[in-house]
């Protein structure tokens, strides 16, 4: 067996696991090898950002995990994609750049995650970020010098999506401009992280700037099977490429970043969670920790389709010709409708006045598609459009949990979803607040006909009774290593330090506390960010 030595060793090159490559070893001083189980990102259909279809059920880039069947959600056992990539799923996401709501963060606090309110993050957001896109006036801008590209697409967006603003307007919700920060009530169109008509992922933010290092060693394909310790002290990572076994030592800290599903796996698979999961799989005790794999929560969202007496993108993209044309458009100039992710209005909205917080979330696209067993969405040819809405804040919790000490088993994935009473009344308020969108003036002058089962004519029982029978995840787990005060309630304290280990850390969507109201990749990498500065901050002599 190979056995090398590192000052820290990085388990997962995703959305957090590039930030911390690049700020631990930008300083010169440490050495860090950072392991990826996934290949290159070097393809077309994760650069093109509209291509994030085809890598949807690609098991080359993705896990394609199936969670157990959810009683919540009529026993429907779900599809959860996840990035097994370079990037991880920032490589495969949506590329929807959305920081979540202050109080989600101030929350966080409340849990236990001590520094970790609005006040804290909210300047680590502004390190992260530089912002492209046209001012008030219509003007190329760029504000701010982070490594991310957040860009304002608007002006590539298809006509049809004013629409969406348009019907915002006429039921009362704030409409935010180029120049409006998002983590406010308020519709818009979305933000992405797209630069010059490319994905913009966290791995070509931070990893193609850090791999000139020669302090930084980046290994793919590597499938990390266990942790080592020696007493309570991480020690080493044993890890395969091809058949061969490896053992990379750590002088300072191992650090997981192998996302919500992968990180209480191995965290497992290493001796630490619940005794009883562990005994079950013959699995030596190292450390009785009864909450990893644990807490797991997750978005749903209800989506309703509909033709359209406008044109839309299927009338373009659904059709060979046109696909042809806008192909050939982006090779020509990176821009045009395959230079747009799908999701490009939507914002936080309150389901009702008495709120004294959005509760909602909204996608709304200029298209409508099918997913075919192939799993490559399809467009469809005729005219169409599709409202989306999800609960921000879901209350129910499920749990990870190992299948087998076979590190390439997929763990069991119960999602509990709709568990809790409130959780069900927000599904209702989500599609009762389509229900008022698509009632909107200028919605109902487009719509040609319901596509799925007809909102106008939908009492409660009916849109909870459609909701669990159709909804599905948004792709953001987390949770399941989460922040907090001790052991009893969290598996990491608030400076992501696996309680009762030293050398260890869990950096990820995982050690949420509680999730964010929107989309989670760009809450992860400012965790990362974040956890990284008080890394640099423990290694001082």
């Amino acid at each position: 067996m190979a056995i090398a030595e590192f000052d820290y060793v990085i388990v997962g090159a995703g959305s957090a696991g590039c930030v911390l490559a690049d700020r631990l070893s930008a300083c010169g001083r440490y050495s860090v090898l950072l392991l990826e189980v996934g290949g290159s990102d070097r393809r077309w259909a994760i650069k093109i950002p509209i291509g994030y279809g085809f890598t949807f059920a690609d098991p080359r880039v993705n896990w394609g995990y199936t969670a157990a069947a959810d009683p919540g959600l009529d026993d429907r056992a779900i599809y959860w994609p996840r990035g097994k990539v370079i990037g991880g799923s920032s490589s495969i996401n949506a590329m929807a750049y959305v920081r979540g709501l202050p109080h989600d963060f101030d929350d966080w606090e409340r849990l236990g995650a001590d520094g970790w309110g609005w006040r804290n993050v909210e300047p680590v957001y502004r390190r992260l970020e530089t912002h492209r896109g046209c001012d008030a006036t219509g003007r190329r801008a760029e504000r701010g010098t982070g490594p991310i590209c957040v860009s304002d697409l608007s002006d590539q967006m298809h006509p049809f999506s004013a629409r969406f603003l348009d019907s915002a307007r006429d039921v009362g919700w704030p409409v935010l401009g180029p120049d409006d920060p998002w983590d406010r009530e308020g519709i818009a169109y979305y933000r992405s992280t797209v630069r010059d008509g490319v994905r913009f992922s966290s791995a070509d933010a931070f990893l193609a700037r850090a791999r000139r290092r020669r302090n930084l060693r980046i290994v793919s394909t590597a499938l990390v099977t266990r942790l080592s310790a020696d007493g309570d002290r991480a020690q080493s990572v044993d890890y395969l490429i091809e058949g061969g076994a490896f053992t990379a030592r750590a002088r300072a800290e191992v650090i997981v970043s192998a996302g919500a599903i992968s990180s209480p796996q191995l965290l497992q698979l290493s001796g630490i969670g619940p005794g009883e999961v562990l005994s079950a799989h013959g699995i030596p005790v190292r450390q009785p920790l009864a909450q990893v794999g644990k807490g797991l929560q997750d978005h749903l969202a209800i989506s309703h389709r509909y033709a359209a007496t406008e044109p839309t993108l299927n009338n373009r993209l659904g059709r060979p010709f046109g696909q042809l044309t806008a192909a050939l458009q982006y090779v020509l100039t990176r821009r045009g409708p395959l230079s747009v992710p799908i999701n490009q209005v939507g914002g936080f909205v309150r389901s009702n006045g008495a709120r004294s917080t959005p509760d909602i979330q909204l996608f709304c696209n200029p298209a409508t598609y099918s997913i075919p067993a192939s799993g490559v969405p399809r467009l469809d040819r005729d005219a169409g459009f599709l409202l989306s809405a999800q609960p921000c804040r879901p209350t129910s919790r499920g749990e990870v949990t190992i299948t087998s000490p076979d590190p390439e088993t997929p763990p069991h994935i119960r999602p509990n979803s709709l568990a809790t009473d409130a959780d069900r009344c927000g599904a209702v308020n989500a599609v009762q607040l389509l229900q008022r969108l698509a009632a909107a003036p200028t919605l109902r002058r487009v719509i040609l006909a319901a596509k799925t089962p007809d909102l106008a004519s939908m009492d409660a029982d009916g849109m909870l009774r459609d909701f669990r029978q159709r909804a599905s995840t948004v792709f953001h787990p987390c949770c399941t290593c989460r922040i907090g005060r001790g052991p009893s309630d969290s598996v990491v304290d608030s400076r992501l330090r696996v309680h009762r280990m030293r050398g260890l850390r869990v950096v990820d969507a995982s050690a949420f506390p509680a999730i964010t109201s929107g989309n989670t990749n760009a809450p992860t990498m400012m965790l990362a960010m974040r956890a990284a500065d008080m890394i640099l901050e423990d290694a001082r002599p």
